[in-house]
């Protein structure tokens, strides 16, 4: 049922757009307000029913590390055996890579996602993930859309090759702009609205950090590590050198001894020049162009929260976990009060992960698909639960 209603919506939309349909301008460089104005007043289509590198993330549990917390009991599951389910993960900027999606071509619901992309933003996005170069792919105005659209392309391999696999997913999570992956997916916002969306909040993260220059890093650390101590010591840094507005900050808890800092540029040099004293056994930097996550993003979460009000959100026909604190969205009017917040609030990846998995000694887990660019999440999700990594396989883009 789930993805069928995703299909009836993908080709009603397509019909409605036709081959005659008003392409919409390419979004630039504009201020935020117009910005807003251009690519936020669409109507909206009333639907029917008929119609870090991956190799960080290998790494074991601190030593030590005890989770005493039963997170379980704010998990939604069906009471059915859990074999019979199926989780599907989303991922986020910095998966993708030049030639994405070329594979995917073979599936013509796969080509018709890209084809109602291009309609939708008014460029070649097909074009860019294919040839790049990597440089314009790399871009957070391209690359966001790009991940998306090839993260539910990928459903189109899911579906060819374990037709069960979408019909019997129950809960659905995509780590940071993968939340709105995972929206569409599950019904809550249409696929066009939902690409126009994440459009404006690549452009409004652009310039957000156009005007404070900052950046993200990889941090692996042990038992002793000092993360607090050593954020709160680089904000310092940042207020002695006059640095207006600074911030420094955990950015995605990833898992145990992992996590991304984000920051001002002066923040995360004073970390890498004192990552010792903090016991910070490794720092790198992530290929992004600002410090997502963090009050620096401030700039981007109007023009979003007003896009987001432009449009009708539904009921989610399967649960969407949040970013922002790892449950459940409850209803439509939940999601536009808290998705907004994600662009500025820490990805709580791996609370999310305890809710989603954390189960009774004996009990058994719901296969797990990571669709989209990389295989990150699934590495991720190894470092949480080994057990829940047990049956959990890759769609790759």
């Amino acid at each position: 049922m789930l993805f069928r209603a995703f299909h009836r919506r993908l080709h009603r939309t397509l019909r409605l757009l036709g081959t005659d349909a008003k392409v919409p301008p390419v979004v630039g460089t504009e201020k935020v307000k117009e910005l807003l104005e251009n690519a936020a007043t669409f109507d909206d289509i009333k639907p029917t029913e008929e119609g870090m590198e991956t190799e960080w993330a290998t790494l074991p549990y601190v030593a030590g590390t005890y989770i005493s917390r039963d997170q379980s009991k704010k998990a939604m599951r069906p009471k059915i055996d859990p074999r019979e389910t199926n989780v599907i993960l989303f991922p986020g900027q910095g998966t993708q890579y030049v030639g994405m999606g070329s594979k995917l071509l073979k599936f013509p619901g796969a080509r018709d996602i890209f084809a109602l992309a291009n309609e939708v933003l008014g460029y070649d996005l097909l074009k860019i993930c294919i040839e790049g170069p990597k440089s314009k792919l790399d871009q957070t105005k391209y690359c966001q859309p790009a991940v998306m659209v090839t993260s539910l392309a990928a459903l189109e391999q899911l579906r060819e090759e374990r037709p069960n696999a979408i019909e019997n997913c129950f809960a659905t999570a995509g780590f940071s702009l993968g939340e709105l992956t995972a929206l569409v997916f599950a019904g809550a916002i249409p696929f066009d609205k939902g690409l126009r969306l994440v459009q404006i909040r690549a452009e409004a993260m652009q310039l957000a950090s156009q005007q404070a220059k900052g950046g993200m890093a990889t941090v692996l650390f042990g038992a002793d590590g000092r993360i607090g101590e050593a954020c709160k010591e680089a904000l310092n840094w940042c207020i002695e050198k006059g640095i207006e507005s600074p911030d420094c900050r955990v950015a995605n808890y990833l898992y145990p001894g992992c996590k991304v800092l984000a920051g001002n540029e002066e923040a995360l040099r004073f970390l890498e020049a004192n990552a010792k004293r903090f016991n910070i056994r490794r720092i790198k930097r992530l290929p992004v162009s600002g410090a997502f996550h963090t009050e620096l993003m401030q700039p981007a979460v109007e023009p979003f929260a007003a896009a987001l009000k432009k449009i009708r959100i539904e009921e989610p026909i399967i649960n969407v976990h949040s970013n922002v604190d790892g449950k459940c969205y409850k209803n439509p009017g939940h999601i536009v009060g808290q998705l907004p917040k994600q662009i500025v609030r820490p990805v709580k990846w791996e609370q999310t992960l305890h809710i989603m998995y954390e189960r009774k000694q004996g009990e058994h887990f719901p296969r797990t698909f990571e669709c989209g660019p990389g295989r990150g999440l699934k590495a991720i999700l190894k470092q949480v639960n080994a057990k829940a990594w047990d049956t959990a396989l890759n769609v790759e883009a």
